[in-house]
């Protein structure tokens, strides 16, 4: 009796085992590892930003969506092992810190204050503060030209502060809370301009509802390296950066690059060499 009990026991012991082992093996998440495999790798992308990054019905669209699937390819994952999570701009460095995310590809410009909690591969764009106009507009040719006029930018964003402050200081600064809301000001003449990247200027301006009916200024009032973050000292950061080098070598970046922005006559700098951060 007493060696059936301990028998029983230890049958026990081993069915939890193998279950808790079996749950391990499904749940595995190849975190930072370029093995792939049968795990998966989260990225961290925008979900409100057409042409960069948006949750569509149909599934993520964007040049960071092309541009972060591509890598997880090189680091060898499959489209499908790829887990995409929404990284709002003031939550981007705590995302990487916490362990939620991978790597982040979100519009993430480098600055020397980013730089000092993560690390960033790239860049892999360069950037540029513009405008976008009414595509009849014929009397906003420079900056200077946006005094007296409305310019809209999303509240929180610093975009519009920056040319009232350095270069257009009559400007009638707006604030909306969304960059569409900023679109149906500019389409219905409630607003005179947007500012924020040329990128996502042009990715707006790219969706068919509005094809044809904007412009960008191509002002480059400011430069915008855009990279690719990573967790301070991750090994992901040469392998990222091996992949976005092969994506511009083999011509995927600038296929990327014209699906995306192209419908906005975006035109954009050359692929940046990795690690030339232009200031």
């Amino acid at each position: 009796m007493k060696l059936r009990k301990v028998t029983a026991a230890s049958a026990v012991v081993l069915a939890l085992a193998v279950t808790a082992t079996a749950c391990g093996s499904d749940n595995k998440k190849d975190s930072g590892s370029s093995n792939g495999g049968g795990g998966k790798i989260t990225v961290g992308i925008k979900f409100d930003q057409p042409g960069i990054g948006q949750k569509t019905p149909q599934g993520y669209a964007g040049f960071d969506v092309d541009v972060a699937t591509y890598v997880a390819g090189k680091l060898g994952y499959k489209p499908d092992q790829i887990e995409w999570k929404e990284t709002k701009s003031a939550d981007r460095e705590n995302a990487l810190s916490r362990g939620d995310v991978d790597f982040i590809a979100a519009s993430y410009s480098i600055t020397p204050e980013r730089q000092q909690k993560v690390d960033f591969a790239g860049p892999y764009l360069l950037a540029h503060q513009d405008v976008l106009l009414r595509a009849d507009d014929t009397a906003i040719k420079s900056p200077s030209d946006l005094n007296s006029k409305k310019l809209c930018s999303v509240t929180g964003s610093t975009s519009a502060q920056n040319v009232h402050d350095k270069l257009a200081p009559k400007a009638q600064l707006q604030q909306y809370p969304t960059y569409s809301a900023c679109l149906t000001g500019l389409q219905n003449k409630a607003i005179d301009a947007l500012t924020t990247d040329d990128s996502i200027l042009a990715g707006y301006a790219s969706q068919a509802a509005f094809k044809g009916k904007f412009k960008l200024g191509g002002f480059k009032m400011t430069n915008e390296n855009y990279g690719i973050g990573v967790k301070k000292g991750s090994d992901l950061k040469a392998k990222i950066n091996t992949a976005l080098e092969a994506m511009v070598s083999d011509g995927s970046w600038k296929k990327a690059v014209d699906k995306n922005f192209g419908p906005a006559q975006y035109k954009n700098e050359p692929a940046p060499k990795i690690g030339n951060i232009v200031s």
